[in-house]
């Protein structure tokens, strides 16, 4: 006699799930290795973020204390006794306000003038064709194996027969052709459908409105990019201002910080801190807001196209 539990048949759903049970028990352990690693990967991160913020950290807390109680072992993590005094003295020896606001008018205005130039040019090399484009700009991608010290002959040449040495003009016009900017934007130009800008003809757009209106605004990414880059160049730019630059009402911040480390027998450690925070500051506050464009155009680099 046949036994009826052995023929009664097994529910596909059953059957399924069995299967799926089965498949399921083997990823478990993977997927705890899995975490357990990401979390290994993400103490690791912390631990080196720590250890790169620590000068940071310190460099503004020491900026902000007290000179008595500056320089102590262990270091103060958290100002002791804060006070705007430090940087208050530094006025005292160098003009670091007008300084200041030296910096704020070279930068700006070098990184605006040289993201409207970039992306004409860039936009030039990436949709316009005419003879010996490749080859120009080759040439001027060439510009960018020459040291700055030989370019700075003839440009320095340039800016004493128009009559601009000692100006902030000086600082701010050469640095409006960036070839870096327009290789960069013109790869990002080159990675956007052409048929965006034949839909745009045909409803009347010119040149100009096509960059401006729908080119740029879909390079975000890397137009923020380029921003910080010529920003955080134009900003801690030493050189440059060392040759052109000789009163001190016309000085950047490095060149004060210089004039000020020279001066250091008038001021306290804790003043030069302050000056050095104050320069520091805008890079890192400029970098934060456009971080999240930054990145994006570092991801988007091998993807586009």
């Amino acid at each position: 006699m046949t036994d009826t539990a052995d023929t009664v048949p097994v529910p596909a759903t059953a059957a399924r799930s069995g299967r799926a049970a089965g498949r399921r028990g083997p990823d478990l352990p993977r997927r705890r290795r899995w975490r357990t690693g990401n979390v290994v990967v993400d103490v690791v991160l912390l631990a080196f973020a720590a250890v790169m913020a620590a000068p940071l950290l310190w460099l503004v807390s020491t900026s902000l204390t007290d000179p008595a109680h500056a320089f102590r072992l262990p270091p103060n993590w958290l100002p002791v006794e804060p006070t705007l005094g430090n940087l208050a003295s530094v006025g005292d020896l160098v003009p670091f306000g007008q300084m200041a606001l030296n910096s704020v008018t070279v930068s700006v205005i070098a990184t605006v003038g040289s993201l409207v130039v970039s992306a004409l040019a860039a936009y030039g090399f990436s949709r316009f064709t005419f003879r010996s484009r490749d080859g120009l700009f080759l040439v001027m991608l060439s510009a960018l194996m020459v040291p700055a010290q030989l370019l700075i002959i003839p440009v320095f040449m340039l800016m004493r027969s128009l009559g601009l040495v000692d100006t902030l003009v000086a600082l701010w016009l050469p640095a409006l052709i960036q070839v870096f900017s327009i290789f960069f934007l013109r790869q990002y130009f080159n990675s956007i459908p052409r048929d965006l800008d034949d839909a745009a003809k045909l409803d009347g757009a010119g040149h100009l409105w096509i960059l401006f209106r729908m080119i740029v605004p879909l390079s975000g990414p890397a137009v923020s990019a380029v921003a910080i880059l010529v920003f955080e160049a134009t900003w801690n730019s030493y050189f440059q201002p060392l040759i052109f630059i000789s009163t001190p009402e016309n000085m950047t911040l490095p060149l004060g910080l210089v004039a000020l480390q020279s001066a250091q027998g008038g001021v306290e450690p804790t003043g030069v801190f302050a000056a050095i925070t104050a320069v520091v500051l805008p890079v890192l506050v400029v970098f934060l807001v456009f971080q999240r464009h930054f990145v994006a155009s570092i991801a988007t680099a091998g993807i586009r196209g």
